[in-house]
């Protein structure tokens, strides 16, 4: 009989039986029910979505998914698996007694759709919100209970007013360095105005020309514009930040070779909040792992400023963490977007000048022109690479060690960045690797300043690497009024940074590895600024009743794009086409009237979309503020146990440790100085889920082939006849192994899907997908609805009776369990306790009781809450199963009635006592040196020992 004719049979035989088609009917009917019903819908304690019942005064979790991007390829059973371990956990705890907080909004801005729209034609509004549907269907399907009333994207207009909001209040502020905080610009301004504050070069504010005070206050604006060196990319258009480029040097979207290039672009002064967003990492339940990759990105490191004379050009600044080692520099390196270079570079070599410092080049100009562009033909992380030829070029120019006189030649390298200290290091090359073997590159001198503990003595041309130390003593360092020979080193940078402030050429400072955050892109599909320039170039904000700045029609969305290869290019942003868009006439209430203005042609990064969407979720269609105090206090606010306040949960991915979280964390802090919000983090709790993954399967050539068409054959594996390779790697389509959920769902049913990925191991640990493996959660429903549903008639078949004392037991300890694993987020283990159970419950054989078919019911609600509903209405009850009561153990049926205790002497087993679990040890020491069986062992020999591990050994060592 073929299997077709099988499973007919067996419907014919069962008509309620459970299977997939009775599963979809269940799980369609009650994914209406709710959604007509409301019935994940949280109230907040005021406003528009306040529901007047006692939800709002019950304990809150706010919890979060980080943000879906729509991709046009809709989702594979990868994507759901944070969204359904979030779902199961939200609802365990409206369960037991919380308002739950669980939306989920749509990330829609960014690269990906533009590159879509541009390849295909498509308006990527069109794409993206097709993109957007398709998703929520999908997602729908999987019982999602998603309060969507608050779901939003980030594309929306009335949504993206408030980023553009919050971008103005970060325009129009500074940060306070003695107050520790951001204030409002305006209070800036009125210290210079009351000459509270100094201007720059003394000048009185009123004598300054608004171009003047522009200038002055863009120096301190935590938005603000710059001439900086970016990372250009001519192969997508745009520039990129420092985290969108891979470690070799090309864009991670695309691949795209990235090149540094000078650009006039929006940042956002980030490296203010450099050490609270540091220090505030102790109060955050964060993976350490995650908290490691923040701070080593904020990289705080202490050390020193020293100050290098050069004539007639004044000083080169550099920051160092061994100003110990001062008098070991014996040369100096600028990096080579350096602004000093042009004003030090003398018209020719100065006599005498090696020529192995030239390049070969007939002029210091020459040099410094021709190494400046194959410099910017690398990323930074190239740069910083421990690559084996040291290449740079000497400036021509000479600068002098403040502490030792000397003259010391000054050389521009790419191994230094601007983005780190001041893009200039003293070069102590005989403790410094990289110096060291530019050192040995260039011919140029070394002096040993700390002395070496392994025996190499003190002469480095003798040497093969450099020394460095912590823990030997300093030589050959002072001068006619300091010295630090015979110092260790912490003293010796006590002294010497005292001896730099004392003489004006340095101070002890702190610096930081984290730079300021560029947020302008050369793209359509983004954000616009609310930004606009008048005739003089000056910039604007624009007034809060012209927000939203829409984001206009385009007819060419695309963005210049050139030459992957071709450094020497520049932008062209698609809005800057628009020119009646970019051209207009506004009075922006400043007093001036009407003028005409030019807007800014960037848009806003993908980023800044989800630097603030816990927020908007809280209160989504206030349109007059951007979230109500008393509601953000509510769900977010500072609390016992979460002193700087924010999202009780935020899972996700762990590839976002750096950019988005450390994004959204500075936005959260601005906001919080301005007092718009309470919280001064955005997520309290973040948990990092792993990754399913699926094998790969490759032909000859290396080109993947369709999973679901690969034979497995005595361990090898083939397609179409042909043996390929199989490698356990990524879910995709490019790959040809993408599962999609709608296909589990058609052949199992949604709370299958769901059970199988909570059940395949603990979350945060990647594991291989299996789709062969998922029937055994579909037979472990089908076991629980013949527990309660009689597959022939259709009916309920409990009973009102009392359960016996083992059911009693099996069910109290699966309550006790399965609690704890829920709230542990261990669903893996929660699903092998309801598995245990139920299958005692089928062994048991009967009609189950009422009482615990029900509490079984609740048990599995979170994890199946389809079929948990289903079964909860045929048990007779109106309400919903959501906001039932979790069940709670019975303390008495927890612990086992006895416990088998083995009793040991010299080590071998003697006698087993059935003992009570919490029996105190000298009591079990009585019982078992009463025992006949160890009597008779110990054969009238005295004890030396009795080692107690109560209740389960006791080891008897005789004298």
């Amino acid at each position: 009989m073929s299997e077709t004719n099988s499973a007919s049979a067996a419907e014919t035989a069962a008509p309620h039986r459970y299977t997939a088609a009775m599963a979809a009917d269940i799980e369609a009917r009650w994914q209406d029910f709710w959604d007509a019903e409301g019935t994940y819908e949280a109230p907040n304690p005021i406003g528009d979505l306040a529901d007047g019942t006692e939800l709002a005064a019950r304990p809150k979790k706010f919890i979060m998914d980080m943000f879906p991007y729509p991709s046009g390829s809709g989702l594979h059973v990868g994507h759901p698996l944070g969204y359904i371990a979030t779902d199961v956990f939200a609802r365990h705890q409206r369960m037991t007694g919380h308002n739950v907080l669980h939306t989920l909004g749509f990330d829609a801005f960014g690269l990906p759709a533009e590159q879509y729209a541009v390849q295909t034609g498509t308006h990527p509004r069109v794409s993206t919100e097709a993109n957007i549907e398709n998703i929520k269907v999908q997602l729908r399907r999987l019982g999602l209970g998603h309060d969507r009333r608050r779901s939003f994207a980030t594309i929306d207009a009335d949504y993206y007013k408030w980023t553009q909001w919050i971008f103005l209040q970060i325009f129009n502020s500074w940060y306070d360095k003695e107050a520790d905080r951001a204030r409002p610009i305006a209070e800036l301004v009125a210290q210079f105005e009351s000459g509270e504050r100094a201007t720059p070069d003394g000048r009185p504010w009123s004598e300054l020309s608004i171009a003047e005070r522009a200038d002055i206050l863009g120096d301190h604006r935590l938005a603000y514009a710059s001439d900086a060196p970016v990372n250009w990319s001519p192969g997508l258009g745009t520039v990129l930040a420092n985290e969108e480029v891979t470690a070799d040097g090309r864009s991670e979207r695309g691949n795209f070779p990235v090149f540094k290039a000078k650009l006039r672009q929006w940042n956002m002064r980030i490296t203010a909040y450099a050490d609270r967003l540091l220090n505030d990492l102790d109060t955050l339940d964060w993976p350490e792992a995650i908290k490691l990759q923040q701070r080593n990105w904020i990289g705080r490191s202490e050390g020193a400023r020293v100050d290098f004379p050069v004539d007639g050009a004044g000083s080169v600044t550099v920051f160092t963490t061994r100003q110990d080692t001062l008098f070991g520099a014996t040369y100096m390196v600028l990096a080579p977007e350096h602004e000093l270079i042009e004003r030090i570079i003398p018209a020719a070599w100065p006599e005498g000048t090696h020529p192995v410092w030239t390049g070969g080049h007939a002029s210091p100009a020459q040099a410094v022109t021709a190494y400046r562009k194959q410099a910017a033909a690398k990323s930074d992380v190239e740069r910083q690479a421990e690559a084996k030829d040291k290449t740079g070029v000497f400036t021509g120019a000479y600068a002098t060690n403040p502490v030792s006189g000397e003259k010391v030649p000054v050389f521009i390298a790419d191994y230094v960045l601007m983005g780190y200290g001041t893009g200039a290091i003293m070069a102590v090359p005989a403790h410094d690797t990289r110096d060291f073997a530019f050192a040995r590159a260039f011919e140029l001198p070394m002096r040993c300043v700390v002395e070496p503990s392994d025996g190499r003595g003190t002469d480095p041309s003798t040497w093969d690497d450099a020394f460095s130390s912590y823990e030997a003593k300093l030589v050959n360092s002072a001068n006619g009024e300091l010295s630090l020979d015979g110092l260790g080193v912490v003293d010796a940078k006590a002294k010497i940074t005292e001896w730099l402030r004392a003489h004006g050429v340095g101070e002890g400072t702190v610096n930081f590895r984290l730079r300021d955050w560029l947020f302008s892109r050369q793209r359509y599909w983004g954000e616009p600024f609310p930004i606009v320039y008048d005739e003089e170039g000056i910039a604007h904000p624009l007034p809060e009743s012209m927000l939203p700045l829409e984001l206009p029609e385009v007819d060419d969305y695309s963005p210049r794009t050139f030459d992957p290869d071709d450094a020497d290019t520049q932008p062209e942003t698609p809005l800057s086409r628009n020119e009646d868009w970019v051209n207009v006439t506004l009075d922006l209430g400043d007093g001036n009237g009407p003028r005409k203005y030019r807007r800014e042609t960037n848009t806003m990064p993908n980023w800044a979309g989800s630097c603030w969407y816990e927020l908007r979720y809280l209160d989504p269609t206030n349109d007059q503020r951007l979230v109500d105090p008393a509601i953000e206090q509510y769900w977010m606010g500072p609390r016992e146990g979460q002193p700087t306040g924010g999202v009780d949960l935020y899972v996700g991915g762990a590839e976002h440790a750096v950019l988005h979280l450390l994004y959204a964390r500075f936005w959260s802090k601005v906001l919080h100085d301005l007092g718009h919000i309470s919280s001064l983090e955005p997520f309290h709790k973040l948990y990092n889920q792993g990754m399913i993954q699926a094998f790969v399967y490759r032909d000859s050539r290396g080109i993947a082939v369709p999973a679901a068409e690969v034979e497995e054959r005595d361990g090898t594996f083939h397609h179409q006849g042909e043996k390929v390779t199989r490698v356990l790697g990524k879910m995709g389509k490019s790959l040809k192994n993408a599962v999609t959920p709608d296909e589990i769902c058609r052949e199992f049913g949604a709370d299958t899907l769901r059970l199988y990925e909570m059940a395949m191991g603990p979350l945060d640990v990647s594991r291989p997908w299996d789709t062969r493996a998922v029937v055994g959660q579909y037979r472990l429903l089908q076991r629980l609805w013949r527990n309660v549903v009689d597959e022939v008639t259709g009916e309920v078949t409990v009973v009102d009776t009392e359960p016996g004392e083992e059911t009693l037991r099996a069910l109290h300890k699966a309550i006790d369990g399965v609690g704890q694993d829920m709230a542990g987020m261990r669903f893996n283990t929660a699903i092998a306790k309801v598995t245990e159970l139920n299958n005692h419950l089928t062994k048991a054989g009967g009609p189950l009781p009422r009482s615990v078919a029900e509490r079984l019911v609740l048990l599995v609600a979170p994890l199946a809450p389809h079929i948990a509903e289903e079964l909860w209405r045929r048990l007779g009850h109106a309400e919903s199963v959501v906001h039932q009561d979790f069940p709670v153990a019975d303390p008495a049926y927890v612990v086992d009635e006895t416990v088998t205790c083995v009793v040991q002497v010299k080590g071998k087993v003697k006698a087993r006592l059935e003992i009570s679990p919490s029996i105190a040890d000298a009591e079990l020491e009585a019982l078992a040196l009463a025992d006949p069986a160890v009597v008779a062992a110990l054969g009238g020999a005295g004890v030396r020992k009795v080692i107690v591990r109560a209740p389960k050994l006791v080891n008897i060592v005789p004298a």
